[in-house]
């Protein structure tokens, strides 16, 4: 699933390791929503973000992905998990 060109491949470039982000891999201010692009206004999806969107639709996909990925809790006390076991997964 992740682009060639944010791929990032084991030594013997047999495999997928990892996959940056956008902004890691070009380091451009449209990836980065940073200079003309630092505000809601400009900064927009790319073709990029707008992959990881489909794939995972509540994952926040880039800087201003507020409306569909913020999640604000009201309590003090919570718990986040990070790669449920499959089976607990709601």
């Amino acid at each position: 699933m992740c682009p060639v060109g944010l791929q990032v491949r084991s030594s013997d470039n047999k495999r997928v390791v990892a996959c940056k982000s956008a902004c890691s891999a070009f380091n451009s201010p449209r990836y980065c929503c940073t200079g003309n692009f630092g505000n809601p206004q400009t900064c927009k999806p790319t073709a990029y973000s707008r992959i990881f969107k489909t794939a995972c639709p509540k994952a926040y996909s880039y800087a201003y992905d507020d409306p569909t990925s913020i999640a604000t809790c009201t309590n003090a006390s919570y718990m986040i998990t990070f790669c449920p076991h499959p089976r607990h997964r709601g």
